[in-house]
């Protein structure tokens, strides 16, 4: 840390000591239609982030440029932004010219975009992410049909969570600590309000971050950045949601030195694509700005997006084959309405304050002051002494009956006719109580008294404090300084919070599956009865200290650009417990140690430019990234332990592309390789059948049984393709792009394997599983895509696009892939079973491939301009025209855990046990009439 202080210093030395020599630079900006000036469009100089706005007759000036070679970019709300290279030489005044401004199509396939993205609202499954919405700024073809073609699929770019990019609002980290994603929801709804954004690829150079490995997307809501005007706009889909209206203004910079920004909207459903997902949404966006002279400016923005949905199941192929794909167990009718037991609800507003400070003509430094707070909250069932009420209970199912055996002999029982006929009886029963009984709920607990079941929210409420200042200074003609210093402090409240009792008097609040005082969820409070808004079951805090560092220069020549940059992180995290569990009782209340995490980076790149339209680039990175809060705790909600030998992930990767930017053709070719290693992963979930656990043979239950947290160390992935985007222009009004993305993504290590299992207390050690070589899940690891589009003279345009994704898997059970596997646990002495092979293991744990898709888009507008500055337009979006069904996304259920329990649960023609699956939209739709003036 003394080391980059004192760098820092050295260079603000030099910046102060360098003679600069300046010039200026002006152009004139003018909307491409009609040919008329453009008033309050954004002119920024990229590096040092100066940025000026154009006058009534749409023109801008830079005065004090320095010499050298830089990039201009210009950009305002509802046209393609343009960048510029530029020479500027001592002393002369560059003049740009005339610089027209198109319609931005891609404005109005942001709104649709958010369909999918609201999908990936941090549902703890990595199965359901996709990085769609860290697309939205990018301009590159294949970014952008990575986002809007292949994000329907959950695709990721490069095989990579969106934990390993970057989401910045204001220079300011979006990213939660608990995950390293970013929330989407935070600022769902207010497309127009985010849509001043910057986008960068992989490891490229970013101005206001170190970043990662998979790209930075930088969104600006400096008031004064926006185009003066009005826009409103009303929205339909069968996505998520079934409704949307928006609105928005922006004043300009008045003469007075003040700029605002005001946005709102609102988004319902009574019920999306899939049954009983309910949807209700509320955003509103202020952005205030005061010029207080030519260096300073302060800009505050307050953003609160309020989201509830309800939640789709995702479901085993048998239920899919009795109840189809939109079948979702998770509601059931109360008062003749549906009712959803799994809602997600977002609530967490954000205040930010921002000064920016024009140091010099060449030297400016951007400070931010960030307050989040709120909750989420994700509802659920629970129940004690009574049946799961969950419809889709194995119990409740055919394969219940169909895959039963002989508990002495290993007999196939399941073709009896007893079983037949339950089986049948079964299917007779869920087809007529496919839902959630909620009158039979409330039945049984008016008869109890005490609830039976209840309805409860797992919460987590933030308190995030940010500050940051951002450098940005052109120290010579050729090298530019970025540099960043971050300071983020987190206290997360997690708790259950009881919302409804479903006609009961009270809730005991005990674990009913241990015994004595294992089994008080308080022993400050033992046998509490808790009510409606009460906590219970787990009450704890995570705190959480991160400082975060980086400098970055870069050096631009004529025939070759190159940057380095470095970064320095330090983490620091601990567990405080609030409630004294019973079955912890020694280990859970109170303040855990500390434990801290420093971390380091370094990435450069280099761009050649062969001529001024084929261009060579080549990134790399080396990094270490400390776990998350999630990955940190073994199991948090109960105790204070760590996860035993935690370690920092490390991260490494390039990736080389050959650019083509001619009049008529634009193109890029990208290979890539990357490696993660030492990652850390929890997951939590009932299983059976594990058998002798610990060396003195105590099991994990009477039968074997119990809820378990899996917590997987030493996980090491590779990554590595190749990207190829064509963007060919046929004729004045036909574009075709094509692209192709090739993956193979694996798992590169046999990690180790623990259960923190309740029951007994203890963690058992499985060892190592079998997972390299093993493909990653959750995602295409092939895509392909054609576009045409036509875009008519008269302000129409239309479009139409085939998309092909391959090779996607399932989620792998890593506990499955143990030495424990072949245990048999009726044995006393442990041995394998005596039916194991190693080809029948092989067989039985092979990854599931699903099935390829093939998705055709449809896509056109139309606007028509009443006046200058006055336009009436519609935005049409077909997806997957021809209703194509398709999985997504699946993952394998741990519950059978040997090889005699599995081979069992494949005996029958459907199995109890098998994987759960995620699918995709059918034919769906989006249209949007907006107006702007």
């Amino acid at each position: 840390m003394k080391k980059l202080v004192f760098s820092l210093l050295v260079v603000m030395q030099v910046m102060v000591a360098w003679s600069q020599q300046v010039a200026s630079v002006k152009g004139t900006v003018v909307d491409s239609k009609s040919q008329d000036p453009m008033q309050n469009v954004t002119a920024t100089l990229q590096g040092i982030n100066q940025t000026v706005l154009t006058n009534a007759e749409g023109v801008f000036v830079f005065e004090s440029v320095i010499e050298g070679n830089l990039t201009v970019t210009i950009a305002t709300t509802g046209f393609s932004s343009k960048t510029l290279n530029i020479q500027v030489k001592q002393g002369e005044t560059l003049d740009l010219g005339v610089i027209m401004l198109e319609d931005d199509i891609t404005t109005e396939q942001q709104l649709s975009l958010i369909t999918l993205t609201e999908n990936d609202l941090g549902d703890d499954n990595g199965g359901s992410e996709s990085t769609a919405g860290l697309l939205q700024a990018s301009r590159d073809a294949f970014m952008q049909a990575a986002a809007y073609n292949f994000g329907q699929a959950r695709f990721r770019v490069r095989g990579l969570d969106n934990e390993y990019g970057k989401t910045m609002i204001n220079g300011v980290p979006m990213d939660k600590m608990y995950d390293g994603r970013p929330q989407w929801s935070n600022w769902g709804g207010l497309n127009d309000a985010t849509r001043n954004q910057e986008f960068t690829i992989g490891s490229d150079a970013s101005d206001y971050t170190f970043g990662s490995i998979l790209g930075t997307q930088e969104i600006n809501t400096r008031a004064s950045n926006y185009r003066p005007g009005t826009r409103i706009s009303l929205s339909g889909t069968n996505t998520n949601y079934s409704w949307r209206t928006m609105a928005t203004h922006a004043s300009g910079m008045s003469s007075e030195g003040w700029a605002y920004v005001i946005s709102g909207s609102r988004r319902w459903a009574t019920e999306g694509y899939f049954e009983g997902t309910d949807y209700d949404a509320n955003s509103l966006f202020v952005s205030l700005e005061k010029k207080i002279n030519d260096k300073h400016s302060l800009n505050f923005t307050s953003i609160y997006a309020q989201n509830k949905r309800g939640k789709s199941a995702p479901n085993t192929q048998e239920v899919v084959d009795l109840a189809g794909e939109k079948y979702n167990s998770y509601w059931g009718w109360q008062d003749g309405k549906k009712r959803n037991s799994r809602d997600k609800d977002v609530e967490e507003p954000i205040f930010m304050l921002s000064h920016y400070w024009q140091i010099t003509d060449a030297t400016s430094l951007n400070t931010n002051i960030a307050y989040q707070f709120g909750k989420i909250g994700n509802s659920r069932l629970d129940f004690n002494y009574t049946r799961n009420p969950d419809p889709t209970y194995y119990r409740n199912l055919p394969s219940y009956y169909t895959t039963q055996h002989d508990f002495d002999t290993g007999e196939y029982l399941g073709d009896s006719p007893d079983n037949i006929r339950d089986a049948g009886l079964a299917k007779t029963s869920f087809l007529a109580n496919r839902q959630i009984d909620w009158d039979k709920l409330y039945e049984n607990n008016l008869e109890n008294g005490e609830s039976l079941a209840v309805l409860y929210e797992d919460r987590r409420d933030d308190n995030m404090f940010t500050a940051n200042s951002i450098l940005n200074s052109r120290l010579t003609d050729n090298i530019i300084l970025n540099a960043g210093v971050t300071y983020r402090k987190l206290e997360s409240h997690n708790f259950q919070n009881l919302l409804d009792l479903l006609g009961g008097t009270g809730y005991l609040d005990i674990d009913p599956f241990l015994f004595g005082d294992a089994r008080q969820t308080d022993l400050n409070n033992p046998n509490r009865v808790v009510g409606v808004n009460d906590k219970f079951g787990y009450n704890y805090k995570l705190h959480a200290d991160v400082i975060d560092a980086f400098t970055q220069f870069k050096f631009t020549y004529g025939k070759a650009d190159f940057y380095l940059s470095q970064n320095f992180s330090r983490s620091q995290y601990q567990r405080e417990g609030l409630y004294k569990n019973g079955n912890y009782a020694d280990n859970s209340f109170g303040k855990s140690d500390k434990k801290e995490f420093n971390n380091f980076g370094f990435k450069g790149g280099f761009t050649y430019k062969i001529t001024g339209r084929h261009i060579l680039d080549f990134n790399g990175l080396y990094m270490t990234k400390a776990p998350t809060l999630r990955n940190s705790f073994p199991n948090a909600r109960l105790n204070n332990n760590f996860v035993d030998g935690l370690e920092n992930e490390k991260i490494m990767g390039g990736d080389l592309s050959y650019i083509i930017r001619a009049p008529n053709l634009k193109a890029r070719f990208t290979a890539y390789y990357s490696k993660i290693t030492d990652a850390t992963d929890i997951g939590f979930y009932f299983t059976e059948g594990l058998g002798v656990l610990t060396s003195d043979g105590t099991q994990i239950s009477e039968n074997g049984n119990a809820f378990v947290s899996e917590t997987v160390t030493g996980l090491d992935r590779v990554n590595m393709g190749t990207e190829l985007s064509l963007e060919y222009k046929v004729t004045a009004t036909i574009t075709a792009t094509a692209v192709a993305a090739y993956g193979q993504y694996t798992y590169d290590s046999n990690p180790n394997v623990k259960l923190n299992v309740d029951n007994i207390r203890s963690t058992v050690d499985f060892g190592r599983a079998t997972l390299k070589d093993y493909k990653q899940p959750g995602m295409p690891q092939q895509a392909y895509s054609f576009q045409l589009e036509y875009r008519d003279p008269h302000y129409w345009w239309v479009g139409a696009s085939v998309n092909y994704l391959a090779d996607s898997y399932v989620d792998i059970s890593p506990l499955l892939r143990t030495d424990n596997f072949f245990i048999n646990n009726e044995d006393a002495n442990g041995f394998p079973f005596p039916e194991a092979t190693e080809e029948g293991a092989r067989e039985l744990l092979k990854q599931e491939k699903l099935d390829p898709a093939t998705l055709i888009n449809l896509k056109g507008g139309k606007s028509w301009r009443i006046s200058y500055g006055k336009t009436i337009g519609v935005f049409v979006s077909v997806n997957n025209v021809f209703d194509f069904s398709y999985k997504t996304g699946g993952f394998e259920q741990a519950r059978n855990a040997n090889y005699r329990q599995l081979s069992q649960d494949l005996a029958g023609p459907t199995r109890s046990f098998g994987t759960k699956y995620f699918y995709g939209y059918g034919r769906n739709y989006f249209v949007n009439l907006y107006l702007n003036f």
